[in-house]
């Protein structure tokens, strides 16, 4: 019952939201670099930070560092989403928000600096990375969905290391954004504002778990996004482009742009891949040594990543014909 007054909860919320994004024109218009064609409502993804609310109301006595770091990187994301901001001002509320759940997870006190120092560049990244993939319609609900689901299995049949309704308040969240999103014609995008909180939520989960199972297994939980991520902007530098400029790079993009592929096939097989990821991952988990975990996992993910290279060459060589 909890769970169904949740999800009205979160659907009329997202309803008023879009009266209030017409209203006052938050939207997104479609550029060269864009994967959409249509002017659609932007920052429909605020509809995780709400949900992020609403557990932190029922369960008050607990984070507080997770909500008010979501809370910051969710504003600064969502002012962005209306009006551009600079770099400077969303790396150094990221850097904020991250630090405040690393206080949260004692984080300072069980690691040395250089793990650390680590830690920022893997949270502060996977941020980036996630804004980065957010580009075409259910991408960012379905892999999310895949996400939480395995660390929810995790949590329920491996190792419990959070109350498991922190982590369904998330799912739940990304099944009502998808309702309005994954569609041949999207009702709305995440925008900033969807991505960067989710991928927030994430990094607190996935962090949590690493510390408690003391292994970096789980890591490869976001397996094909840091993949294409870090791929894509290697491929980047390699052609000397600014990486933080837009682009249509990643492979789902070249999927999606040059190749036509229909969106929410696109999103399904990103969400697929990293289904089967993380099943291996759980599987593999104490019966594998992590290497070779990491081995097994990472290869095939690069070489489907690969294929982006043929496809692009094929591009190349129909246009000199």
């Amino acid at each position: 019952m909890e769970y169904t007054i949740l999800g009205i909860t979160l659907m009329i919320i997202m309803l008023l939201y879009f009266r209030v994004a017409d209203h006052f024109n938050i939207i997104d218009k479609p550029n060269l670099r864009s994967s959409h064609t249509e002017i659609t409502l932007r920052g429909g993804g605020i509809i995780f930070w709400f949900s992020a609310l609403l557990y932190f109301v029922q369960h008050i006595q607990s984070n507080y560092f997770f909500f008010a770091g979501i809370t910051l990187v969710s504003l600064v994301s969502f002012w962005d989403d209306i009006q551009s901001l600079s770099n400077k001002i969303r790396i150094s509320i990221h850097f904020l928000s991250i630090t405040l759940i690393f206080f949260d997870l004692d984080l300072f006190y069980l690691i040395p600096i250089w793990g650390i120092l680590i830690a920022y560049v893997f949270a502060i990244g996977l941020i980036n990375a996630y804004n980065f993939m957010d580009g075409i319609n259910g991408i960012t609900g379905l892999y999310t969905l895949v996400v939480m689901g395995a660390l929810l299995y995790v949590n329920t049949k491996i190792q419990l290391f959070i109350d498991g309704a922190f982590i369904k308040y998330a799912m739940l969240a990304s099944v009502v954004f998808l309702f309005f999103n994954y569609r041949k014609k999207a009702k709305c995008f995440a925008g900033d504002v969807g991505s960067i909180a989710i991928a927030f939520w994430i990094i607190y989960l996935i962090v949590k778990l690493i510390l408690i199972t003391n292994s970096l297994v789980w890591i490869l939980f976001l397996a094909v996004y840091g993949v294409d991520a870090v791929c894509t902007i290697c491929h980047r530098l390699y052609l000397k482009q600014n990486i933080f400029e837009a682009h249509r790079l990643h492979l789902y993009q070249v999927l999606s742009n040059e190749y036509k592929v229909q969106h929410r096939l696109v999103s399904f097989c990103y969400a697929l891949v990293q289904g089967l990821v993380s099943f291996f991952v759980i599987n593999l988990y104490q019966k594998v040594q992590i290497k070779i975990i990491f081995l097994i996992i990472i290869a095939p993910v690069l070489l489907v990543y690969a294929s982006k290279f043929y496809l692009l060459n094929k591009i190349k060589l129909k246009s000199e014909l």
